[in-house]
C-alpha cells in the first residue's frame, strides 16, 4: 500500500516537469518563450491554454472511461463503446457547420451535450426489452450500433461539407486543444469537475456496482438510480470533453486500467488518480504532436490513437487468454 501511494505521490510531482517541458517545447525548438514582448507572450498563453485544455480533457475521458468499465463490467469499455463520443461528435460537427459555434461561445458544448444524451437515450431504448432494465450486453451491442451509425453519419456530413468548412470539422475530429476562447475553456471546465467531484462522491456505490446488479441490490445501492446518475455524469463531462477539443480516443481505455495498476479497483482513490494520469498523458501526446513533424503540427488525438491501438491489442489479447472475451 505505501509503494502505491509513492508513486501517486511521485505522479503528482511529476505534473510539475510535464508543464515546464510542454511550455518550454514547440516547432522552434526547446525553451521558453519570451513573455517580454508581445509575439512571445501570445506563444506562452496559447501554450498555457493547450496545457489546462490538455489536463482538464485528459480527466474527464479518463474518469469517463472508469465510469463505463465499472458499470459495464467490460475491460474495454470507455466513452466510445456506448456511442456517446459519436454521438456527441455528430451533433459538434453540425454546428460547426452552419455556424453555430462562432455566434454564440456555449453552443458547442451545449449541442455536443444534447446529441450526446439523445444517442444515449437511443442506446437505452433499443437495449431495452419491453420496457425492462437492459442488460449489459444489450447496451455494449446497442452502443456499438449506435456509435456506427453516427460514425457514418460524420463521414457523410464531412464528404459533402463546402471546403471552407472540411477543414475545419477534420481537424476538430482529430482533436485540438487549442478552445476557440477562454469563456468554452472556462464552463467546460465548471462543468467537467463539477461531474468528476460528483462522481467521487458515488464511489461506495460504484464499488458495490462492479460485482453486478444483483450482488449491489443485495448490499443496499439503488442500482437503478446509480446507473442512471453516474451515466448522465459520464456523458457529461464526455460530451463537454468533445465539444471542447473534439473528438480524442483510447484515453478512456488505456489510462484507467494504468490508474488501477498504480492504486487499485477502488473507485475513492482510482478516480482522482485516473483524472491526474489523464491530464498528463493527454499533455505530453499533445507536447509530442508539436515536435514530431515539427514545424508541422499533426492533431492530438493522432498520437492517442498511435499509443492506444497497440494498447487495445494487448489488452485484448491478454483478456483473452484469461478467458474473459471470447
Amino acid at each position: 500500500m505505501k509503494k502505491r501511494w509513492l508513486i501517486v505521490l511521485l505522479l503528482c510531482i511529476s505534473v510539475i516537469p510535464v508543464i515546464l517541458l510542454s511550455l518550454s517545447t514547440g516547432a522552434s525548438g526547446l525553451g521558453m518563450p519570451d513573455t517580454s514582448t508581445a509575439m512571445g507572450q501570445s506563444i506562452f498563453l496559447l501554450r498555457k491554454t493547450r496545457i489546462i485544455t490538455g489536463f482538464i480533457v485528459g480527466a474527464a475521458l479518463s474518469c469517463a472511461g472508469v465510469v463505463f468499465q465499472a458499470l459495464l463490467r467490460n475491460p474495454l469499455a470507455e466513452p466510445y463503446i456506448l456511442g456517446i463520443s459519436s454521438g456527441a461528435g455528430l451533433g459538434s460537427a453540425i454546428a460547426i457547420l452552419i455556424g453555430a459555434a462562432t455566434m454564440n461561445v456555449f453552443a458547442l458544448p451545449a449541442v455536443s451535450f444534447i446529441s450526446a444524451v439523445i444517442t444515449l437515450m437511443l442506446v437505452f431504448r433499443i437495449a431495452s426489452n419491453n420496457g425492462n432494465v437492459p442488460s449489459i450486453y444489450s447496451l455494449i451491442l446497442s452502443g456499438v450500433i449506435i456509435s456506427s451509425i453516427c460514425s457514418s453519419m460524420l463521414m457523410f456530413i464531412v464528404a459533402v461539407a463546402p471546403v471552407e468548412g472540411m477543414h475545419s470539422v477534420v481537424w476538430w475530429m482529430l482533436g485540438n486543444l487549442q478552445p476557440a476562447n477562454s469563456s468554452l475553456l472556462f464552463i467546460s471546465s465548471i462543468l467537467i469537475l463539477a461531474g468528476i467531484s460528483i462522481l467521487w462522491t458515488m464511489s461506495p456505490e460504484m464499488n458495490a456496482m462492479t460485482l453486478g446488479t444483483e450482488t449491489a441490490h443485495y448490499l443496499g445501492v439503488r442500482t437503478n438510480f446509480v446507473l442512471y446518475t453516474t451515466l448522465a455524469i459520464a456523458t457529461l463531462i464526455t460530451a463537454s470533453a468533445v465539444g471542447l477539443a473534439g473528438l480524442i480516443g483510447f484515453i478512456g481505455l488505456i489510462v484507467p486500467h494504468a490508474a488501477r495498476q498504480i492504486i487499485g479497483p477502488n473507485h475513492k482513490s482510482l478516480l482522482p488518480v485516473s483524472a491526474l494520469l489523464g491530464g498528463i498523458f493527454l499533455v505530453m501526446c499533445d507536447t509530442i504532436s508539436r515536435i514530431i513533424l515539427a514545424p508541422r503540427e499533426i492533431p492530438v488525438g493522432v498520437i492517442t490513437a498511435l499509443f492506444g491501438g497497440p494498447f487495445f491489442l494487448i489488452l485484448l489479447r491478454t483478456r483473452r487468454k484469461q478467458g474473459w472475451i471470447g
